[in-house]
């Protein structure tokens, strides 16, 4: 997999992307990457093109797919960047940002359930 098609992302995020795959010492090489046909809501286009993207990580037996927009190269990116919010998740819980969102949601969660406690109490 190379970084050539991800005209339409910023480079700022293409740069962040590369440096979480570098800091977890991913091999791009031993991603499958593969094009298939899309589901759901869209009719004929999605009938007729492959631009959901399927990637698998062998190495850690993951498989990630993604079809939130219409081109195949933003798909392609997103799914990638799932795969590697994956990887994190594996390899270095302590690092990943996004258990540290769910985190935060759980907190706040608890926070307003103890003042919604404490008002009825009163």
């Amino acid at each position: 997999m190379n970084f050539t098609e991800f005209s339409e992302i910023t480079p700022r995020k293409v740069l962040e992307l590369k440096g979480r795959i570098a800091g977890l010492k991913i091999d791009l090489r031993l991603v499958e990457e593969q094009f298939v046909k899309g589901g759901g809501k869209g009719g004929q286009k999605i009938n007729k093109t492959a631009n959901a993207v399927r990637l698998k990580y062998p190495p850690l037996g993951l498989i990630v797919r993604c079809q939130r927009e219409r081109k195949r190269s933003l798909n392609r990116f997103l799914a990638l960047r799932e795969l590697v919010d994956e990887i994190e998740l594996k390899l270095s819980p302590e690092t990943s940002e996004r258990l540290k969102a769910i985190e935060r949601l759980r907190k706040r969660k608890a926070d307003k359930r103890r003042r919604s406690r404490n008002n009825r109490i009163q």
